[in-house]
């Protein structure tokens, strides 16, 4: 197994090993997922500002507080996370060069586990949601179907930059990576997934995932 899932002699969970994943805050990524939600065709920044009360509304719902509703919250929050992202886009994104590599098959169940992983890694952040505050700076075009959409997270601490990069598909504005005080999440995924692929076949990697999520 490749030295980057081992520590200590024991298998490390690849996603604790992130720089963005040390380097960012559990507000962070409490906003990885919160900012912003479903989106349709128009100006990327005011997709990202107009939808932001739909998941808000979950997080504040009273009807959903208390562990009891924990679940109903999670799954609420897990139906708008699959309209946000372009769970395909980002899928091809992360593994780059090496997506060719992988048979229609593995490509689905890659981008099926990697859904999977990215929602368990944050949604458990997001029900902890307290009231920060968001400003929306500008958002920056940057090919003719793609653009950034920049945010500043207001905190008592610290002012948190969240940059959302978004497409345009079908109509439709869809993240597809989100950059995190200047930290890319495909681009950190992709080094990880990388090292992997360097010396083990696809399947060697949907079989590490398949055990992450537990599928195996």
């Amino acid at each position: 197994m490749s030295d980057a899932f081992r520590k200590k002699g024991a298998r490390t969970n690849i996603f604790r090993r992130l720089p963005m994943m040390k380097r960012v805050t559990g507000l962070s990524l409490i906003f990885l997922l919160v900012f912003p939600l479903y989106a349709y065709a128009g100006i990327p920044l005011d997709t990202v500002k107009g939808h932001i009360n739909q998941v808000l509304d979950v997080l504040r719902d009273p009807a959903l507080k208390g562990e009891p509703k924990k679940k109903l919250k999670k799954d609420k929050i897990r139906t708008i996370s699959e309209k946000m992202f372009d769970f395909d886009e980002l899928s091809r994104r992360t593994l780059g060069p090496n997506w060719t590599k992988f048979n229609p098959g593995q490509q689905k169940e890659f981008t099926d586990l990697y859904k999977s992983i990215l929602e368990d890694a944050y949604v458990d952040k997001i029900v902890t949601y307290t009231d920060e505050k968001v400003s929306y700076n500008k958002e920056i075009p940057l090919t003719e179907k793609t653009t950034e959409v920049q945010t500043i997270i207001v905190t008592k601490k610290a002012d948190i930059p969240i940059n959302y990069r978004v497409i345009l598909k079908e109509g439709a504005w869809r993240v597809y990576d989100v950059v995190i005080e200047g930290v890319s999440l495909i681009s950190n995924y992709r080094s990880q997934f990388k090292e992997i692929l360097m010396n083990k076949p696809p399947d060697g990697l949907l079989d590490t995932l398949r055990k992450k999520v537990g599928k195996a």
